[in-house]
């Protein structure tokens, strides 16, 4: 017995949860659970449908395609545990909170490898037997750190890169190779704030909120889907420097729940938004 989640997403069109529930029924799996949403504006349909049972995956998914509508889009994951390589630079927290919440079970991930520019994390990293590469950007150009970050990552072939506060712009060549396969965390409640020094940047515009985002990376910077956002309340009395001190809860519980959406499928990507079931 396995289970599995299956993720469709096409055009709107009468009796798709009918179609889709007759043909798991007609292969004889169990619907653990179920979502489903039709965005009106755009008339698109998503569905997330938890499975058991014994999967013919090739037979179950030929069947959707000929139920469904011309251009549907369907996957079905394995509940298996997915792997992450999270890259990073000096600043731990983020770090710390998936690397603790992996060793006590709060997410369900397996962290293949740490990937860092500064060797500052390593020792935090080998606490927890991780393997860390320490992969310099000290002169080499953009292009060629980035061949040898991506020659660090392919060994462990990662469902998922984590940008845990790494402060370097990927290139366009590095994220079409893991497109849509990138999370990033921002200390900014995007789009306010995009680029660098963000509390300042709140400091000096005396905002009353701050907050983070996590989302996936593309070519344009700091505006690639939304994954998760949060804020909390600042006043008069912060500082710049009590900003950034308090953003870090923030930025490490927004990274922490955007992966568990992620690693457990609940995320679709639709142009550049998310709907998440």
């Amino acid at each position: 017995m396995e289970k599995k989640t299956l993720l469709t997403h096409c055009s709107d069109a009468p009796g798709l949860i009918s179609k889709i529930t007759n043909i798991c029924y007609k292969h004889q799996l169990n619907i653990i659970h179920n979502n489903e949403f039709v965005d009106n504006a755009s008339g698109h349909f998503f569905m997330r449908t938890e499975l058991e049972g014994y999967f013919n995956d090739q037979t179950f998914l030929a069947d959707l395609d000929q139920a469904l509508p011309e251009g549907t889009k369907r996957r079905l994951v394995s509940s298996e545990r997915k792997r992450i390589v999270i890259l990073v630079t000096k600043e731990s927290h983020c770090l710390g909170d998936i690397l603790m919440k992996t060793y006590d079970g709060s997410l369900n991930v397996e962290i293949a490898a740490v990937v860092g520019n500064y060797d500052t994390l390593q020792s935090l990293t080998e606490k927890f037997d991780i393997p860390y590469h320490h992969v310099s950007h000290v002169d080499l150009s953009r292009e060629e750190h980035e061949q040898k970050v991506m020659e660090a990552i392919a060994p462990y072939a990662p469902d998922l890169l984590v940008l845990a506060k790494y402060m370097r712009v990927l290139t366009p060549n590095f994220v079409e190779q893991y497109h849509h396969k990138i999370v990033n965390i921002h200390h900014s409640f995007l789009p306010a704030f995009i680029g660098a020094k963000p509390y300042q940047q709140a400091y000096d515009r005396g905002v009353k909120i701050i907050g983070a985002t996590a989302h996936y990376v593309t070519n344009d910077l700091d505006e690639g889907p939304i994954i998760k956002q949060d804020v909390i309340p600042v006043d008069h009395n912060f500082s710049a420097k009590d900003m950034a001190q308090a953003g870090r809860d923030v930025e490490k519980n927004v990274l922490s729940k955007a992966l568990n959406k992620v690693l457990n499928d609940h995320v679709f990507v639709y142009g550049n938004k998310t709907v998440i079931l």
